[in-house]
């Protein structure tokens, strides 16, 4: 049996196949002004035997492929779970929300919070920085771990930020200290959250955000003790555990 999982987002649209539990392919798409098409698009790459869909856009797949759906929370754990059997909790940032879940022995969500009023923090925060900055998204990654400070950064305010951020590079800062700046205020943002909602062991980084390996650096030092995996551990691209996550409640359906 072909399953597939979908999981649209505001930012991308990501798809797993799984066949007798194995990931057999995956997919990334830019959701656009239509996440709909971006679905229709993947899901029509291969016939499949049974499809769930999760994300903001889950409810509009219901409505297009008649499929079932599973929410975020559910998605996310089942997904970080079946990698991860012995996660205590899962962070998930992604294009425009913010996710922290804690998980009992047996994956089942034990509390969860989720940010999805601001995009503070998020991937979508960190394109508009970047290109403030005038860097892609990998060069902010790399020069902020070759900063050895960073430039504290006073508001989390996408709008806020990149003004400030363009008076200290029209002041003369070192991009590279700001774009550590900015990653330690996210950090910093971030693990308040995660202390609040997960205080157990492992804790699995996933979404878009933890490819950015200064992200991943700032992670574990701010949870010194506690150990933090990323879903590239297991050759798994962190941004579709959600999808993996929809994948594995089709296949059990």
């Amino acid at each position: 049996m072909l399953a597939l999982g979908l999981d649209i987002g505001s930012r991308t649209t990501d798809a797993v196949w799984l066949a007798d539990g194995e990931i057999v392919d995956s997919a990334v798409a830019d959701s656009g002004f239509d996440p709909a098409a971006a679905a229709r698009t993947l899901a029509d790459r291969r016939p499949v035997d049974v499809l769930v869909a999760t994300g903001y856009g889950r409810h509009t797949a219901r409505e297009a492929f008649g499929c079932g759906v599973v929410t975020e929370i559910k998605a996310y754990a089942t997904g970080v779970h079946a990698l991860f059997p012995e996660a205590a909790g899962a962070l998930d940032i992604g294009g425009q929300d913010t996710k922290v879940i804690a998980l009992a022995a047996d994956g089942r969500v034990l509390d969860f919070h989720m940010n999805d009023k601001c995009a503070a923090g998020t991937g979508k925060f960190l394109e508009v920085m970047a290109r403030a900055l005038g860097f892609t998204l990998e060069e902010l990654a790399e020069r902020a771990l070759a900063a050895p400070r960073g430039v504290a950064i006073s508001s989390m305010c996408t709008v806020f930020a990149e003004s400030e951020v363009t008076g200290l590079v029209h002041r003369g800062a070192d991009r590279g200290a700001i774009a550590r700046g900015l990653l330690e205020s996210i950090a910093r943002r971030t693990l308040t959250v995660v202390r609040n909602v997960c205080t157990g062991s492992p804790l699995v980084f996933a979404g878009g955000v933890a490819k950015n390996p200064a992200m991943v650096l700032l992670m574990r030092e701010g949870l010194a003790g506690r150990e933090v995996l990323v879903p590239a551990d297991r050759g798994v691209d962190a941004q579709v555990v959600g999808a993996y996550g929809a994948a594995l409640v089709a296949a059990a359906s």
